[in-house]
């Protein structure tokens, strides 16, 4: 039986002979001609539009993950997908053990670019027969100096500026460098010297002149966010023909991140209003955070009014309609948790043109599992230490008023106040990914 090292040594000599291939679109890494079974993972880069899903479902049997009924000529089919490959690696990061509500959030909130390092079923199944390290498999197609891209803010110091100074990268156009000044604001940042600079401001600087480029560091004022790497690990993306996205970057002092608020229902209620409305700018719907009761359970979470709501028990909701929150969270019943961002956090995500839960480090993940933790109101606390709160349930659950209140904001299309009133009986949340470990993304 082969050992992992012969298998290596195969996964070696398949890059070595790599074919040529068309883009990223088709698998970046081939099949050797050896007639040895050994074979090397396939990156696939998938790229939908606003409103559109990859085309896929995502199962699990036991410890893999499996795609399954691609759409036809869908993002997912159009990136060299296959039904019945097995993911190792969701935006360049290691996913056989993870939870699948995990894996799955991760593919919904990074946005329109989607990357995932596949193996085919057989492949994957003899792997694993002969013990194959699976990550180690994973990581030796990036090559053994291989890094992250590191997505910064940088904060402009009275007296020293950025730190930084931007050069050209000779004999290549629209290359860029990044000279660091020591323990000065960028380097503080995370930046490193050398770094090789990809993405400023949301803007790919490889579409830039150096005047540009200048101009767009002056243009943003007291700050600036950057995308950089090193240039051993860009040697690396650039042999794998994979795009350098803030999607596979590692996140370094961002100014703003996602807040999760595990909320238990109160006597009257959760205590906010929930409310669709549209962006000024963009006529964008957003699902608003919006009345927050003094002393309620939500104010007690850390819920601040005209807090952007991003996801319901974990689950990505910016697409949704707001029926279809209302109804999340109904069901959820006496307890729910709700991810947000700020105001000034929702403009500094829009303004990079990237979702606010792609750093949000496994929002599902976050919520408790002990809801007796979650902050209750001084009067709840007392019920619960009582004995008199602690498992009630109503003979109903809650319900929710849908209101179109005169007079109210032009850019406010529905609101929803969550309060004790009590209607109907809907039962309680059901998951799907949970209950099958079957979801279309």
């Amino acid at each position: 039986m082969p050992s992992t090292q012969d298998f290596m040594r195969s996964l070696k000599g398949g890059q070595n002979a790599q074919k040529s291939t068309e883009g990223i679109d088709n698998p970046a890494l081939v099949m050797t001609d050896d007639p040895d079974p050994s074979v090397v993972p396939r990156l696939c880069h998938l790229k939908r539009s606003e409103g559109q899903s990859f085309g896929f479902h995502l199962c699990k049997y036991s410890q893999a993950f499996e795609i399954t009924d691609l759409d036809p000529w869908s993002p997912a089919e159009h990136s060299g997908l296959k039904d019945g490959d097995r993911v190792l690696e969701v935006n360049e990061e290691y996913v056989v053990n993870m939870d699948f509500n995990r894996v799955a959030r991760k593919i919904q909130s990074c946005g329109l670019h989607l990357f995932l390092l596949v193996l085919k079923r057989e492949e994957y199944e003899w792997a694993v027969s002969i013990g194959v390290d699976l990550k180690f498999l994973a990581e030796a197609t990036k090559g053994d100096h291989w890094s992250r891209p590191r997505l910064c803010h940088i904060q402009k110091h009275p007296k020293h500026g950025l730190g930084m100074t931007i050069v050209s990268v000779d004999g290549q156009k629209n290359q860029y460098m990044v000279r660091t000044v020591i323990d000065g604001p960028a380097e503080k940042a995370g930046i490193f010297n050398g770094d090789r600079l990809i993405w400023i401001n949301g803007l790919m600087v490889s579409t830039l002149r150096y005047s540009a480029v200048i101009k767009t560091l002056k243009k943003r004022g007291d700050s600036v966010t950057v995308l950089v790497i090193d240039s051993d690990s860009e040697s690396c993306y650039i042999r794998r023909k994979m795009p350098i996205m803030p999607v596979v970057a590692q996140s370094c002092s961002l100014p703003h991140s996602a807040k999760t608020m595990n909320l238990v229902k109160g006597s009257d209620g959760y205590g906010f209003l929930l409310r669709q409305e549209k962006l000024a700018c963009t006529q964008q719907k957003v699902h608003v955070l919006r009345e927050v009761d003094m002393g309620s359970p939500a104010e007690d979470a850390g819920m601040e009014d005209g807090d952007l709501l991003l996801a319901v028990n974990g689950e990505p909701i910016e697409s949704m309609e707001h029926e279809d929150i209302v109804r999340k969270i109904r069901q959820s019943g006496d307890k729910v948790s709700l991810t947000a961002i700020s105001i000034p956090g929702r403009d500094f995500y829009r303004e990079l043109g990237i979702s606010p839960l792609l750093f949000h480090e496994d929002c599902s993940h976050r919520c408790i599992n002990n809801w007796e933790e979650a902050p209750l109101r001084k009067q709840d606390r007392k019920e619960a230490d009582s004995g008199f709160h602690s498992g009630y349930v109503p003979e109903l659950p809650e319900t929710v008023r849908i209101q179109y209140p005169p007079g109210q904001s032009e850019y406010c299309t529905e609101s929803s106040y969550f309060s004790r009133e009590i209607s109907e009986d809907l039962g309680p949340l059901t998951k799907i990914s949970e209950r099958t470990h079957y979801i279309y993304l």
